[in-house]
């Protein structure tokens, strides 16, 4: 009797692991799946604040440009005052 029961409750156990794998496995591609979508999400972000990194360095360079083109032609504008 005591071999029965040792075999049912094997069964059982066995089941119950065979349950557990599928479920971990299930649970591992679904967390694989989801990995693999937030890591898109970061390349997406990294290629939009490359971006915004390239926008601020033209604004920046237009920037200094329409400063140092007022300076120029301040200068100039000085020089032919300066000389009538």
């Amino acid at each position: 009797m005591a071999d029965k029961d040792t075999q049912v409750n094997l069964a059982v156990y066995m089941e119950r692991l065979d349950s557990y794998i599928s479920s971990q496995n299930a649970l591992n591609e679904n967390l694989s799946k989801n990995l693999e979508k937030v890591e898109t999400k970061v390349d997406d972000i990294s290629q939009w604040r490359s971006k915004m990194y390239g926008a601020k360095s033209i604004l920046a360079a237009l920037g200094i440009l329409v400063v140092h083109t007022t300076a120029v032609m301040g200068s100039f504008l000085a020089i032919v005052t300066f000389n009538k």
